[in-house]
């Protein structure tokens, strides 16, 4: 969803962006079509006998979403790279670095040189006070200007159409552009507009999308969930309540989609109030390496099927 720092850390490594991509010069972020949902199946007939097709399914939750690095870490000791990734809000910032080839330890490094000049970008208007186009071109410059279909693992960001409400999925074009739409966060970011239609932050809909891993053939879902729980949210002021009104909202479309998921990682992350708390961007990786932690010996088992697998006549 975003990453700011006291309030104005857009962005990035949480929820959420040198050089600036011009959507006039990179591809626009397309919808995934039958042709991308055919190659994947295509890819699951081959891969069966082998291997089962596994999903990194990254939620959103803001600054929460530093906790993402330290899941990775753990998912590379455990010798698992997944086939795809599914990524909403923040989820979709970490999810597409990752993507382009940087590991665990790489991630790291650039989660806590990050500045808050990197993604900052005030723009008063009436539809938000942050623009998101350093968000933008701050993934692009850490995935070196790699569109989304030329990561090196498949990578989809999820997104909200506004005017409709419906979830989207990018999976090509410029991927800047698509996490800066996928963590827009409605009256605080401006929408980002591709092809004439407007698109805000990815968890109104789906904040740990699982159900897009599903529809796109994964036999293993590994997902992790960072968002707040409303029991652990302080309502006594007005960014409380606001915060209370999106976790509520939240919690319930996380659950849904959770139970379709094999593996579930959900850090400890109850000292992180609120979406923008980024003073401890160490702890919170540590967080999320604990919680894999947990469910080492599960995927210490799936590593095990997936070489089982690979080595099968």
């Amino acid at each position: 969803m975003q990453w700011l720092k006291v309030g104005l850390f857009c962005s990035i490594f949480a929820l959420g962006a040198c050089q600036t991509v011009a959507p006039t010069k990179q591809q626009r972020p397309q919808l995934p079509d039958a042709t991308e949902n055919r190659n994947l199946a295509e890819k699951r007939i081959q891969q069966k006998q082998n291997k089962p097709i596994i999903a990194l399914v990254l939620g959103s939750g803001g600054a929460r979403g530093y906790a993402h690095i330290g899941v990775i870490q753990v998912l590379e000791q455990a010798g698992i790279k997944p086939d795809f990734i599914v990524g909403s809000s923040a989820g979709s910032i970490v999810g597409s670095i990752y993507a382009s080839g940087k590991n665990s330890k790489q991630l790291e490094q650039i989660a806590l040189d990050m500045k808050a000049a990197d993604v900052r970008d005030i723009k008063v208007g009436l539809k938000g006070f942050f623009d998101g186009q350093k968000v933008e071109d701050y993934v692009n410059k850490q995935v070196n200007a790699q569109t989304l279909e030329h990561l090196r693992i498949p990578m989809y960001v999820v997104a909200t159409e506004l005017k409709e409400g419906k979830r989207v999925v990018f999976n090509s074009g410029n991927t800047g552009q698509a996490v800066r739409a996928s963590i827009a966060i409605p009256s605080m970011f401006i929408p980002t507009k591709i092809a004439d239609k407007e698109y805000v932050d990815g968890g109104l809909v789906s904040p740990v999308p699982v159900n897009v891993a599903r529809q796109l053939g994964a036999d293993i879902v590994i997902a992790v969930d960072i968002l707040a729980q409303p029991v652990n949210t302080q309502t006594s002021n007005m960014w409380g309540l606001f915060n209370q009104n999106i976790n509520i909202m939240q919690s319930q479309l996380a659950e849904q989609e959770l139970g379709k998921a094999d593996i579930v990682i959900q850090p400890d992350l109850q000292s992180k109030t609120h979406i923008f708390d980024v003073s401890m961007r160490q702890e919170t990786i540590e967080a999320g390496h604990q919680a894999a932690q947990l469910k080492l010996k599960q995927l210490q088992h799936l590593a095990e099927q997936q070489q089982v697998q690979a080595i099968s006549p």
